[in-house]
């Protein structure tokens, strides 16, 4: 009994060490000190209160936002759309980029027009999409998808040209078909490239949907930072800063968990 209890004392301390060592302890740890810092260079008015609200009212607003709009609905909202974009995305970006990289000919003769088109600032068709859509949700997906789906196309290809030819000749070798080949070397070989695609496809389809929010009134998040910075109420402003910031952090975790299921250690 009391090995027993050694060795689980031993095991929780090594758990505990790995973790403290962790990089996302330290992350948490520097998000912590830098928030205090901030907190007390607003309190003091080093940074004037009217510009940056104190962190502890712009969490303590994440609770009491909704006594004032359907916060939880908004936050629900801009998931929804969001998520739609990004599977939207996957599904095109996956078979595109994968041709692209099969067959070099196409790769050659359209990688450069994906360059040249990610590097375009698609968000200011959105005056045109206003008129084509309409104030609809159907405008939201579409100018979250377009800046999202390039990056995506471009990091899938990447990431398939980079799997060693030694891998296949080796699946080969063991008499692997194309479609075991292509499930069980290409796909976990290529995973971090397609995971990176992932997560700039979702950085660049939340801030352009969050803004076309803010810009045209279509609801969600983006509708509660501008209704609340209109209104000078700066601690809601920033609550619902936050609050985008949470949904992109939960999005960005179920990608990683994701990519731990496809890319088993």
């Amino acid at each position: 009994m009391c090995k027993s209890m050694s060795a689980n004392g031993t095991a929780f301390t090594v758990r505990a060490a790995a973790v403290l060592r962790s990089p996302q302890f330290s992350g948490l740890i520097l998000l912590i000190v830098l928030s205090f810092l901030l907190e007390l260079a607003v309190r003091s008015e080093l940074i004037p209160p009217g510009i940056v609200a104190a962190p502890s009212e712009a969490v303590a607003g994440l609770f009491t936002l909704h006594r004032k709009v359907d916060f939880w609905g908004a936050c629900q909202a801009t998931a929804i759309v969001t998520a739609v974009a990004v599977s939207l995305e996957c599904l095109v970006a996956m078979p595109v980029g994968y041709v692209l990289s099969r067959y070099r000919s196409f790769g050659l003769a359209y990688t450069g027009w994906l360059n040249a088109l990610f590097a375009a600032p698609l968000f200011l068709l959105y005056p045109l999409f206003l008129v084509v859509f309409g104030r609809t949700n159907v405008m939201l997906i579409v100018m979250g998808f377009l800046p999202g789906v390039v990056p995506l196309i471009l990091q899938v290809q990447q990431g398939f040209l980079g799997v060693p030819q030694t891998w296949l000749n080796v699946g080969r070798g063991f008499d692997l078909s194309e479609r075991q080949i292509f499930w069980k070397i290409m796909v976990p070989a290529a995973a971090p490239s397609v995971f990176t695609g992932f997560r700039l496809a979702l950085m660049y389809t939340l801030i352009n949907i969050v803004a076309i929010q803010y810009l045209v009134d279509l609801g969600g998040l983006g509708r509660i930072v501008a209704v609340r910075y209109f209104r000078f109420d700066i601690a809601g402003t920033y609550s619902a800063i936050i609050a985008v910031t949470g949904t992109s952090v939960l999005f960005n975790w179920m990608i990683g968990r994701t990519e731990r299921w496809v890319r088993p250690k």
